[in-house]
């Protein structure tokens, strides 16, 4: 198993979740990724997504400086 950290910050939706939905296609099953954002949608649009398909949600966090930091990991 292994964690990919996907950088998009200063992309504005959809790009967050484009980019996290073609890194999770080349992931194999228990792998981990966390995703960094600025765009504050992604903290919706990304854990709506993961429901819908079928993954799992980690953690959904802001660190100081406005980045959003969301982990998931591929459930199939």
């Amino acid at each position: 198993m292994s964690e990919r950290i996907v950088d998009a910050r200063g992309s504005f939706c959809p790009g967050p979740l484009m980019e996290l939905i073609s890194n999770m296609k080349m992931m194999s099953v228990g792998d981990t990724l966390e995703l960094l954002s600025t765009d504050a949608g992604s903290a919706a649009d990304v854990p709506e997504w993961i429901k819908k398909v079928g993954h799992e949600m980690l953690d959904t966090k802001q660190d100081g400086e406005g980045t959003w930091h969301i982990r998931v990991r591929k459930a199939k």
